[in-house]
């Protein structure tokens, strides 16, 4: 994630901001880290990993692509879900091209006709991305069902389709060549050797809540912020100490485990994440606080770093 000289681009350079957008677990993210090749957004089967706005950067010979990965769009059922889809709001109307992600493996359904009106009321050029492709066989009835319903969404509005695997990276050169033919000649925003604009220590706390995730599945996801509270560098190792803060005193005790043993797997799980992202040694040593209601409080989602875009 070094950061070196913006070059002057040539006339025929494109750059631009690209927002993904969809329904939760669509793959969105997980698109994400692909395309910049790197992983610096989580990915989770639960649904509502992706919560702040993250930019991932894609530089080519022909072009600059700034992707602005969203959470998944849905009904909000507290404030931190209201501040998640207002974001994914001024995403769409913010950027220079809406790629619109959906599932393969399921046809068009009520959640993907809300996402489809919000991202036609903006002016933007959309791609309509059918991704999971690797989970659907080509041929057979239900193959048929899912394309002609996405095919029909994409017919209405005008837009251009591309059918992928963000997981084995089928059909993602398509994409990234009708991406850049709807971006305008433009400069480098960023260092080329860059891939994302967030700071180390966002990443570090993301893969911390990665694990959380992971590990303990429907009891605790949604009510965990990290705080990473300290870093400390030298040349043999990368000492960091973190807070995983959760609501209730129950979802503590999940955390922790028994005899501390959930904890030690999360963190030596997240260690090894980290340790690939900072190319050495890393120390890591998480405590779990309980802050009662911290979702419901703007108070504490600004100080947790959830802040409504404006």
């Amino acid at each position: 994630m070094s950061g070196g000289l913006i070059p002057t681009a040539a006339p025929d350079f494109r750059s631009g901001f690209i927002s993904i957008v969809g329904r939760p677990n669509v793959g969105k993210s997980t698109l994400m880290n692909y395309l910049v090749g790197q992983k610096i957004a989580i990915t989770s089967p639960v649904a509502q990993t992706t919560r702040n706005r993250l930019q991932g950067i894609l530089t080519t010979p022909q072009a600059q692509i700034i992707f602005v990965d969203t959470p998944g769009i849905h009904k909000p059922h507290h404030e931190l879900g209201k501040v998640l889809v207002q974001n994914a709001r001024v995403a769409i109307n913010s950027v220079d091209v809406v790629l619109f992600v959906v599932d393969a493996t399921s046809p068009a359904g009520k959640g993907d006709l809300f996402v489809a009106d919000l991202v036609a009321k903006s002016s933007r050029p959309v791609i309509l991305g059918i991704n999971k492709i690797d989970q659907l066989s080509e041929s057979g009835r239900k193959a048929a069902e899912v394309k002609s319903s996405y095919e029909a969404i994409a017919a209405e509005h005008g837009w251009d389709v591309v059918k992928f695997s963000a997981l084995t990276g089928e059909g993602l050169g398509t994409l990234q060549d009708q991406l850049v033919s709807k971006l305008e000649p433009g400069p480098y925003y960023y260092p080329p050797d860059l891939v994302t604009d967030q700071p180390e220590r966002f990443i570090m706390g993301e893969l911390i809540r990665e694990q959380v995730l992971l590990h303990t599945r429907e009891e605790v996801p949604h009510s965990v912020a990290i705080a990473i509270d300290k870093v400390e560098e030298d040349e043999h190792i990368t000492r960091i100490l973190a807070t995983v803060n959760v609501e209730r005193t129950s979802q503590k005790g999940i955390l922790i485990g028994k005899g501390g043993s959930m904890m030690k797997a999360i963190s030596t799980a997240a260690r090894e994440q980290m340790q690939k992202l900072v190319a050495g040694q890393v120390y890591l040593e998480i405590f779990v606080r309980v802050q009662s209601r911290w979702r419901q409080s703007r108070t504490r989602l600004a100080e947790f770093g959830y802040k409504v875009e404006q």
